[in-house]
């Protein structure tokens, strides 16, 4: 919980104190903690992010004040240090492995004067709680990326997820962006749709929506007088869905509002709009949601 993740970033700030004067340049603190750029880690080594590379990522993310920046891999705390200034300005919480770089990460973050806004925790990402994260950021390995996604897909919908130069497989990033030689990718975490929904239309008739959901991408059929036709159009985007059918000739266009079993939003058949309430009545299994097999053994030490 954040809670324990506050207690842990508290302990290795003092630990990182270590009874001696506190560095007061980051000069100092690299000196204090040395590293080298390779250095080889738990499950990737240790590369940066350039910084023009981390502004661009936390831009692509939109993130503001509002955010708590998530930093998966935190290395020396650049990313969680860059989201916590202007003009982002968010809290960032960065877990780190490396005791030596948590160390250098926790001191830079001390020298910047962040210690209030950016917490360094000193361990493993795929152990460490994500805490109530809006923002994930990470540049971590091809594979990593898929043995921390179903943990990222079970975050609030509409978190949004940058990643540097790596992507996730099947779930295909909504924007990229070459910058410097490097790739930035951008995802926003959906809603579970997936499953039969009951809506009434503007006669009070009922209708059915039944969506097939993997990542963003959907597909479906609406049932409406036991005649079942597929979807013209169907998309989410973290809590917000649309989709379109054919109602005897006339479009129909959908919007609304993803919470838990429920959907509130609008129909809109020409110029009249209804307010709508859409139930789920079934939620199916959901492979793309799982982890992988062969990451377990992450999850095992």
């Amino acid at each position: 919980m954040v809670s324990g993740i506050v207690a842990a970033a508290s302990l290795l700030l003092l630990a990182a104190a270590g009874g001696q004067a506190q560095p007061r340049s980051s000069e100092e603190c690299e000196a204090a903690h040395p590293a080298s750029l390779g250095r080889a880690g738990k499950d990737v080594p240790w590369v940066i992010t350039s910084g023009a590379v981390a502004r661009a990522m936390l831009s692509m993310a939109q993130v503001t004040p509002r955010d708590v920046v998530l930093d998966l891999g935190a290395g020396d705390g650049r990313i969680a240090i860059a989201a916590a200034k202007a003009p982002f300005g968010a809290r960032a919480v960065g877990i780190e492995y490396d005791s030596e770089l948590a160390k250098r990460a926790a001191c830079l973050v001390q020298v910047e004067g962040l210690a209030d806004k950016v917490r360094i925790v000193e361990g493993d990402i795929f152990k460490e709680d994500f805490g109530d994260a809006s923002v994930v950021t990470m540049y971590l390995l091809p594979h990593l990326n898929l043995c921390v996604r179903h943990r990222i897909l079970a975050l609030e919908p509409g978190t949004r997820v940058v990643s540097h130069q790596y992507t996730m497989a099947e779930w295909e990033p909504e924007k990229s962006v070459h910058i410097l030689g490097r790739d930035v990718h951008l995802w926003t975490v959906p809603a579970r749709v997936d499953g039969v929904w009951d809506f009434r239309d503007s006669q009070g008739t009922p209708f059915t929506i039944e969506l097939r959901q993997a990542f963003g991408k959907l597909a479906g059929e609406v049932t409406r007088d036991s005649d079942r036709q597929a979807l013209l159009s169907a998309t989410v985007r973290g809590r917000e869905l649309r989709f379109t059918f054919d109602a005897a000739g006339v479009t129909v266009q959908a919007s609304g509002t993803v919470r838990g079993g429920e959907i509130t939003g609008a129909l809109l058949t020409g110029a009249a709009a209804l307010t709508t309430v859409g139930r789920l009545r079934t939620l199916p299994a959901a492979a793309w949601a799982d982890m992988p097999p062969d990451c377990s053994p992450y999850y095992g030490r």
